[in-house]
Parts: C-alpha cells; structure tokens; sequence
C-alpha cells in the first residue's frame, strides 16, 4: 500500500548504529532473538512512562495502544527515486519486519531487488517519518540549501531529488551543502549522494553549531552566502526509535535529554543566522521529549525578537495524523525529581538544568508562540516512529545580526600580525558591527585561486580526525588536456568546461568531475575556511590506452546523464534486443548484434562511446523509457561500462528474469571466484576505485555508534 506522506530519522549520540544485533528492532517477534544468543531486552522503562504520562503528551485513552505500539517491530519501509510528493506511489510500507525481508526465503527475491535498487538510487530504504522533514521544507531547483546534520544522508538524497524535479535541466541554480561533524559519517553521507549522481552536492566536515559563513562572487563583489532552506535534523536522545532502536528501552533516562538541550539549542540557533531573509527551516528530531523539541523552539522563538515565526503547515502533507506541539511542560531529573519554574532548581542542579529547559511564563509571550503548529508524530496512530518537526519562517535579521556581514579583506605582500587583528577584532565588537577577516597568508592562495586550486595539496594519510583530503583543482581555460576531449566527442559550444575540476595539482590526472556554476562559485572562494569531504560527479576517466585511439579519456557512466546533452558525436542508437546483449555478455563480438548497429559501428574509430536507446511507441510491449549507456567499440567487439546494479535495473526494466539464488551464485563463485576476479580486472581496466569511500562505508554499518534512519538491506 501506498504510504500517505511520511518521513522520519534518529541521530543519537547514545544508539548503536543500524545492523547491528543490538540496534534490530525485532528481536522481540515471534521466534525472535538472533542465532549469536543475544540475550532478549525487556522492553519495559519504569521512568519513561512515568514521564510521559506525566507530560501528557499521548491523548486520554490511548496510552495503551501508545506502549503496545513502541514494543512492536518497525515496519519496513522503501521510498522510490522520485520529485516532490508522497504518496503518488512513490513511498510504500509493508508490516513485514527488517528481519523477515533478510531471513525469509520465499523473500530472497524480493531482498536482492531491494538491495540491488538501492546500491543503484533508485530506491532509498529510509524510516517512514523521516520523509516529512524535506517535504516541509518546499525546495525549488533554484534554492540553495544547507543539511546542518545530514548523515547518513536519507533526508539529504531527498534533497537532492527535489533539486532535480526539471529532469531536463542537468545543472539546476540551486545546490546542497550536506555538513556532518562526524568525519568517518562524513563517508556514509557521501555514498548515498553518490548514488543520485549529482553535480549540484557537496559533503562538508564541519561542527554544526559552528559552521562558518561562506561567501559568494556576485558580479564581482565578495557576499555572505544565505541558504533559502535549511534541515536542522539534530542530535538527539532519540527515544522515538524505540521500535528499531531496542537499546534505549534499558538505557533511557531524562538526563539525555538535558544533556542534549544545549548542544541542540546551539546549532538551531547557528543555523537560523545563515537562512536568508524569507527562508525556511526545518528543525526535527526522532525524540517525544519537549526539552529536545517545544523547549528548543521556544527559546529561539524568544531571543529572536519577532525575527522568526512558527509556520502552519497544518494544511500541508493532507492525511498525515499529527499532533500539535505543547506549551506546558516540566522538567524532570533522572532521580525522579520534578521541577516545574528555574526559580525552584537549587544551586547544585543549575548546571545540568538551565532556565531555557522550562516554557515561557508569560501568557502573551507563550501565545504569540504559536507552540501549537509544532508537529509530534506517535507511533501508535499510523504505524510509524516517534517524531518532532517545527517549521520557521525569517521574518527579518536576528537582533545580533541586524547589520548585513561585512567581508573584509587584507590583501597583498604586507601580512597582518597577530596584534593588528586583535585590534580590528576588538573594534568590531566595540562598533557592535559584524566583521569577517578574511588573512591570506604567505603560501600565496591568491595564487592559487586564480589557478582553480581549491585548498593546498595535502598528503592523503589517515590524520587523528580523519582524512586529510586532496585538493579540488579547476582545469585552467587553456588546458591541453580538454582540447582531444571537446574534440573527440563533438562537445557543444555551451559546455561549461570552466566547471571541470579534478583531485590531483601534479601529476597525470585520472578523474575528471564536473560541478554546476553555482557550487564553484562556492568552492573558489571558500577553500580555506571549508573542510570539503567530496563534491563533483565524475564525468570522464583516463584509460590507460586510451591516448592512441584519438582522447585519453573514456566516458563515465556515472555521468553520463549530465554530459549528454553536450555530445554530439560517438553516439549509437541500438534497439532493445542490443541493449540486452549489452548488459548480459561479458565482451560481446559485433557478430551479434543488429545489422543496423553494425553499419554504424563499421566506420567508427575505436574506443569511448554512447549508447543509446529511445522507446518505440508502436511497440508498447518493449520498453518505454530511453536509456543512456557508456560503452567501448573495439575492432571485432561492443561492451557497455555499466556498475553490476545498474545492469540488473535496466534487465528487470525490460523483463528480463536476473534473479539467483543466493546458494546458487555463491557455488559459481567459489568455482570460478579467480577467474571473475580476472575478468573483472580486465573489465575494469582504466577504471578508478574509489577508494576512500568505499573501505570506509564497508566498514561503517559495524562500527559507527551513532544511530541512523537507513533500514540496512
């Protein structure tokens, strides 16, 4: 069944990531418990109810149903690639388990298509509830947007998508800047943006209550970057996952949640100075707590003076069940201890507890508020996790940003020194005026600026806080390595060739990717105050035979969808049956393939080239979409460079059966696992791998501690 506009994740500092035995949230199901002898987790928390009931924030008759809700496994739940809205068809549940998708055999089948689509971007396995954020936000493809805690990246590929609503615009005005504090995170956030191949992304490493302001080039002048849409999805304690979660059941108590005010409180606050005027923000959270939610936006609400206002979104997503947010609350110790006024906290408890933990006194204050227009989502009313959403709108500048940010550059050979920026420093807060200092220092990046070196070349070696990443170097617009490119494939004139770049300053470069104008923009003037994790969709890959065939560069198919519009050369049109030649046969001979392919190939020098399919209406039972495939034209032979999982989506698009048994493949390749690796080798030649990621995210579903909204396949 088609879900009715949902969505949901959980970001807590305190759960083990998802995969593990402890994260499964059905062990408690029939025959549940895992083969290792994990003992079974009561689920029963004295505490918890004691301090939602108190609060009252489940209705009058419903806490059974409530309790009866949290302790049964969480649905499965697929979201398919797609733009704008859900439902539409385009998210579904089933009341199966995750447990009983992996385990059963008669959904063996059912298992590989959805890892198989998901490996590929056509499918997101991602918590129902964690859909709503980035539907609230209302994104445009021309919207410039910050995810302030984006990993493991659902919400982000969400994002991503909406930007994307014009399929026939391959680089939209608008862009995503995806910031995880978590470095290793940083890995998984970029393998899932990865998947939608996307030149308008870029992953940043940044503490979220901290991130700094970027600038912009417009016409010239130097400007403060302010995002038209921000996701505020915080860190949180995290105990609307308790379905999936099953670890916060023993470990639950309200000192995560006062430990978690502040830090939450910081980084809203950090982000509502970087919306622009008009923008909207979305701040959520997969907690039921008000001190993680009503309390957060309370605060804010107050010290921004009218700058800010909650927006009623009552009437957006229709069918989603929801419950208006709170005005009255209190503050509980995990002793048991209540305390409902600062005025009753003692000395000794005023550092775990702090006056923004409690609602608003005043009566008008509290409804010009608008608390109400929160959303908290329970699990009980549509089967899903528990959920917190606000939405807030930017009225005008927060009192202690009135002034516009002004950027100030020191320039030239003179360097500052330390004392002459103490001065300006102290003379800014003085004039009460918002200074950014912007010192260029004695290796000359100005120099490299106008060389399109984003940032100097470091050594790529595993530092105390993570990767230290290669620099992101501009193609000059005279490089001679474009010219045998723009030629070899007919490149068109309106090829934005000033927005390739590549990860190595020396040397043979071995990747090409391109980035839309907008995140150059940002890259350029930005390198040495942004800590970029990856940006850019690879576009072309040098082979290592490429060079005698006329260009060193072969097409990639990861981007193949944004280079061809541009290419005007090299491009066969193969009808359906090619196509499943193509994506079955390893290397196959021209022999096989139509006459007509034949002819077009005949005269065609070696090497990269398009493939291309385009549907035939008078053949409605073939398929009926086109289809863009990176291939190799060799002297007796046609491949297609095509990732194993794209492959299995374009055959089951043309019905063709690519289902093995698990039994079944596993024999084949022990059998012949020396002889796949060869072929693969020789396959992949010219290839790169990318590494980084890969080891990383290989390894992240087992090691990360920190729970994520990504139902693992």
């Amino acid at each position: 069944p088609a879900l009715r506009a949902r969505g949901r994740r959980g970001a807590s500092i305190h759960q083990p990531a998802e995969g593990t035995p402890t994260g499964a949230a059905d062990q408690s199901a029939p025959g549940g418990g895992w083969a290792g002898g994990y003992p079974e987790i009561v689920k029963e928390n004295e505490l918890f109810e004691r301090y939602y009931r108190e609060l009252g924030i489940v209705p009058d008759g419903e806490w059974g149903d409530f309790m009866a809700a949290l302790r049964e496994p969480l649905p499965a739940t697929l979201r398919i690639t797609g733009y704008r809205r859900y439902p539409e068809e385009l998210a579904w549940h089933t009341n199966l388990s995750r447990k009983i998708l992996r385990k059963s055999p008669q959904l063996e089948k059912f298992h590989q298509f959805l890892v198989s689509e998901t490996e590929c971007g056509n499918i997101s396995r991602q918590e129902a509830v964690s859909m709503i954020p980035p539907l609230l936000l209302n994104v445009n493809p021309h919207h410039k947007i910050l995810d302030m805690c984006a990993a493991p990246g659902s919400k982000t590929a969400q994002l991503i998508e909406m930007l994307h609503a014009d399929m026939n615009d391959p680089f939209p005005k608008g862009f995503v800047i995806a910031n995880d504090v978590d470095n290793k995170r940083c890995y998984l956030l970029v393998h899932q943006a990865k998947r939608l191949n996307s030149p308008c992304i870029m992953v940043v490493n940044h503490d979220a209550s901290s991130i700094p302001n970027l600038q912009i080039d417009v016409d010239g002048r130097k400007e403060v970057l302010f995002y038209d849409r921000i996701l505020c999805d915080v860190p949180c304690s995290g105990d609307g996952t308790m379905r999936k979660n099953i670890d916060v059941w023993k470990k639950w108590t309200t000192q995560n949640s006062l430990q978690l005010h502040g830090l939450q409180l910081r980084i809203a606050t950090r982000g509502v100075e970087q919306l622009a005027e008009g923008g909207r923000m979305v701040y959520s959270t997969c907690s039921l707590n008000p001190i993680e939610n009503e309390a957060v936006i309370a605060s804010l609400l107050e010290k921004s003076q009218g700058a800010l206002e909650l927006a009623d979104v009552s009437s957006e997503l229709p069918g989603l069940k929801r419950m208006p947010g709170i005005t009255k609350w209190k503050v509980m110790l995990k002793d048991g201890q209540w305390f409902e006024e600062w005025k009753d906290v003692p000395s000794n408890r005023q550092t775990q507890i702090r006056p923004t933990m409690f609602p608003v006194k005043d009566e008008e204050k509290l409804k010009a508020m608008n608390l109400e227009r929160c959303l908290r989502i329970l699990p009980h009313h549509q089967n899903t996790g528990g959920f917190f959403v606000a939405v807030l709108i930017k009225k005008s500048p927060m009192p202690w940003n009135k002034s516009q940010p002004k950027v100030t550059s020191f320039k030239g050979a003179k360097m500052l020194s330390f004392n002459n920026v103490s001065q300006l420093f102290l003379e800014s807060l003085h004039d009460r005026k918002h200074t950014i200092i912007v010192l260029y220092l004695p290796f000359n990046t100005e120099q490299s600026k106008k060389e399109g070196v984003c940032g100097p070349p470091p050594s790529k070696k595993m530092k105390l806080f993570g990767f230290k990443e290669d620099p992101f170097v501009f193609l000059p617009e005279d490089d001679p390595l474009f010219l045998p490119i723009q030629k070899f494939y007919a490149l068109d004139p309106s090829f934005p060739k000033m927005n390739l770049l590549t990860r190595t300053q020396e040397g043979k470069k071995r990747q090409l990717y391109m980035v839309s104008k907008e995140l150059r923009n940002v890259l350029l003037n930005n390198s040495e105050k942004m800590k970029v994790i990856n940006t850019g969709i690879k576009v072309w890959s040098r082979n290592s035979d490429g060079e005698q065939f006329g260009c060193a560069f072969r097409l990639a198919q990861e981007g193949i969808y944004t280079l061809y519009p541009f290419i005007h050369a090299r491009i066969i049109n193969v009808c359906i049956e090619d196509v499943k030649i193509l994506l079955t046969q390893e290397n196959p001979f021209l022999s096989k393939f139509s006459s007509e392919t034949q002819k077009k190939v005949k005269d065609m020098a070696t090497g990269s080239i398009v493939l291309k399919y385009d549907p035939d209406p008078a053949k409605p039972d073939d398929l009926q979409c086109p289809i863009v495939l990176c291939g190799w034209q060799g002297k007796t032979s046609l491949r297609a460079f095509v990732p194993k999982n794209e492959r299995l989506h374009y055959l089951r698009m043309m019905g063709v059966e690519v289902f093995k048994a698990k039994r079944k493949e596993e024999e084949s390749q022990n059998k012949t696992g020396e002889e796949v690796q060869h072929r693969l080798a020789q396959t992949e030649e010219g290839m790169d791998v990318e590494d980084k990621e890969h080891d990383l995210v290989t390894k992240m579903e087992a090691e990360i501690v920190v729970c994520t909204n990504e139902l693992p396949v």
